[in-house]
């Protein structure tokens, strides 16, 4: 039997769009900066960030639990107030990390904006949710949020219902849904407006029969031509960067 999904249509912005993941980066541009996401914007594609949350309560554009593989810092990000750390530069680089404000401020509703919030286990993912919320509530450009968590796209339904939110999934490694019971289960708690699959799990039955009945299909990470023409068969758009992106 099939997961009921939301009954709001998708917007028509969602799926028009190829998404820069975590920003236009590579070897000289780091991951998640204002540089990558000026840079994919000059480029014309919408842009995927990752949001962290300070010990302040402030949403950091970052990744990474710890500071160590991207930035000269060390520790974790929830352990430093906001002003502490935009004062650290990213490996190699005179850029410094930045809050989802000033994102916003950057983009300027020019591209749209899916925003990853992060979880892990036994994480207040409410609090990183209402800082959000809070920060996107008088943005007025196209944006998303979504989240491997499917307590965020609830959240976000209960709190927040005008704002689009989906739920990221894969099937191996780590994560909340590498069983069959677990993808499940994560559909009938987040009930998402659109659904992020791992590039490496499609073409997939339940993906598709979801696709069918006319949840949006995102795919990420595209990451090379291949997997660029693999997902243009199999799911509306993509999260991409290297050579998946053009």
């Amino acid at each position: 039997m099939l997961l009921p999904r939301t009954k709001r249509p998708p917007p028509d912005w969602l799926t028009k769009w190829t998404y820069a993941h975590r920003g236009l980066h590579n070897n000289d541009v780091p991951e998640n900066s204002l540089l990558a996401a000026r840079l994919a914007i000059e480029a014309g594609h919408g842009i995927e960030c990752d949001i962290q949350r300070s010990a302040d309560d402030h949403p950091m554009v970052f990744h990474d639990w710890e500071f160590g593989r991207l930035t000269n810092g060390k520790g974790s990000i929830a352990s430093r107030r906001a002003a502490e750390i935009q004062q650290l530069q990213f490996v190699d680089s005179d850029e410094n990390p930045a809050t989802l404000l000033q994102l916003l401020d950057l983009i300027g509703g020019q591209v749209p904006l899916l925003v990853e919030i992060k979880s892990k286990p036994r994480y207040d993912i409410a609090r990183s949710c209402a800082i959000v919320a809070n920060a996107l509530r008088d943005y007025s450009g196209d944006h998303a949020v979504m989240s491997f968590d499917p307590r965020v796209a609830r959240w976000f339904r209960k709190h927040s219902p005008a704002m689009l939110a989906g739920l990221v999934m894969r099937e191996y490694d780590h994560g909340y849904t590498q069983q069959a019971w677990r993808r499940y289960l994560a559909l009938w708690i987040a009930r998402p407006d659109f659904l992020a699959y791992h590039i490496h799990a499609l073409p997939n039955p339940m993906v598709a029969k979801l696709r069918k009945r006319g949840l949006p299909i995102l795919t990420w990470t595209v990451n090379s031509r291949a997997l660029r023409h693999r997902a243009e068969r199999f799911a509306d758009t993509l999260i991409a960067e290297g050579e998946g992106i053009e």
